[in-house]
């Protein structure tokens, strides 16, 4: 089969290493290690106590991927420990991210990576980013991802500033899909949950994304206590230090859906200044000011009872993702054949228009 259009090797771009060792993370065979997961240059596997690490690696379903087989195209993103890189594989012409990790030996960074490979290992499901492959070669983590053409919802909201209700139902659907899949499946709480954790695509796909500072809980009743995670969106139980359950993800999922509608946080500063003066302030805010609402003359009933059932400050009273499925906003649009994703991602000014740099490789 004929090789791709991008003749150069991919070549990483990865932030400096720690100045001390990480040795007392990898095995003798150069093997990354945390607990029950394996990660090395052969790929990602999850081995009981008693399995011999000689194992052969665990395979997806699909081919076999490989750094060797991939073209860098662009960067995506930076971050603190890492890069995100479109990268093409050289002989089907697919398209994929690669998100590329330093590691050191910053001790929350390495249970946020091996907590990430963890579920993206295990996790099977159309509204979460597909994990293909992950590798540890030469101090650093790499992880083949789903490549979502579209971006975040946070570019989106940057262009489009706001959502339309119809939009906004069917989008926030395929959401709640994802939050059901990791809450009764598999015991998850996401811990992150943002505009920039939810990925679209040309298909009209919305995706949850970005496993770091999730936890799984033992049981179906589990609580946690720990505190990560962007502030922002926290619920009012994690800031004052409670221990909470899955609901807090509904919080975060309110404000979300609220920001989506009027384009702003819902927390805005007091005196009209443009951002916090600390974030202990909007913290306190999150705590004690009851709880944002839509101005009913501009919004319709079900959106606003949707916002009000996430937002509530005790996490009993909130809804499970369960229960908002069938909640009236989220139903009010299931037969409206005018309502097309994919094209309003298309067409709305999503970063789609990116790929129209590629040379007419990309087909739909």
């Amino acid at each position: 089969m004929k090789k791709g259009g991008f003749s150069n090797n991919l070549k990483l771009s990865i932030p400096p290493a720690g100045e001390q060792s990480i040795t007392k993370f990898l095995t003798q065979s150069g093997t990354f290690k945390d607990g029950d997961l394996r990660v090395n240059k052969d790929g990602v596997r999850i081995v009981s106590q008693s399995e011999p690490e000689a194992l052969s690696p665990i395979k997806p379903a699909d081919d076999k991927l490989g750094l060797s087989d991939l073209d860098m195209v662009k960067f995506i993103g930076k971050g603190s420990s890492g890069v995100v890189q479109l990268v093409q594989h050289k002989w089907t012409g697919q398209f994929f991210a690669l998100k590329v990790i330093q590691l050191n030996v910053d001790e929350a960074i390495h249970k946020s990576i091996a907590q990430e490979l963890k579920i993206n290992q295990s996790s099977q499901c159309p509204y979460l980013v597909t994990s293909y492959q992950s590798f540890y070669d030469n101090g650093a983590i790499s992880l083949i991802l789903e490549y979502m053409d579209g971006g975040s919802l946070e570019d989106f909201l940057k262009s489009v500033k706001t959502i339309p209700e119809s939009y906004l139902s069917t989008i926030f659907k395929q959401v709640l899909q994802g939050l059901i899949y990791l809450h009764h499946d598999k015991h998850i709480i996401h811990r992150d949950l943002k505009p920039s954790n939810l990925l679209v695509n040309h298909r009209g796909e919305v995706k949850i994304t970005d496993f770091g500072v999730s936890t799984v809980m033992t049981n179906t009743a589990g609580l946690a206590n720990t505190f990560v995670g962007t502030y922002n969106y926290m619920s009012p139980e994690r800031i004052v230090g409670n221990k909470y359950g899955n609901k807090s993800d509904i919080w975060s999922l309110g404000l979300v859906v609220l920001e989506c509608a009027t384009g702003k946080f819902p927390y805005l500063p007091p005196d009209e200044e443009e951002t916090w003066s600390s974030v202990f302030e909007l913290m306190e805010a999150i705590v004690d000011q009851p709880p944002p609402t839509l101005p009913s003359e501009s919004f319709s009933p079900e959106l606003s009872s949707f916002i009000s059932t996430c937002l509530q400050k005790d996490p009993n009273s909130r809804s499970s993702a369960r229960e908002l499925m069938e909640h009236p906003f989220v139903k009010k649009y299931d037969n409206n054949s005018e309502i097309n994703l994919a094209s309003y991602f298309t067409n709305a000014g999503s970063p789609l228009a990116t790929l129209k740099n590629l040379s007419g490789t990309f087909s739909v």
